[in-house]
């Protein structure tokens, strides 16, 4: 079954705290993750193959990469699961 948008988000907070060392409290969906987060490029490659481990996908580097907030993501990897569903 495919996880929904708030369980998508929880999850994708619960990475995003565990790579970037940050509050869940912090992390709203209007974050970005290197001006918000503090996410450095090493850590943005980190976070892509954790989400891609965490919701068992496979995402284009390039465009993974270019998504920047937290909402971005949540949007970017619903559409990713809903492809390779």
């Amino acid at each position: 079954m495919m996880p929904d948008r708030k369980e998508i988000r929880d999850r994708i907070v619960s990475v995003t705290c565990r790579i970037l060392k940050v509050d869940p409290s912090q992390v709203m969906d209007s974050s970005e993750f290197a001006r918000d987060l503090g996410a450095e490029s090493l850590q943005s490659v980190e976070l892509v193959a954790a989400f891609e481990e965490e919701f068992r996908i496979e995402m284009d580097e390039e465009e993974a990469l270019s998504v920047s907030s937290v909402g971005g993501a949540v949007d970017y990897i619903a559409k990713v699961i809903q492809a390779q569903r």
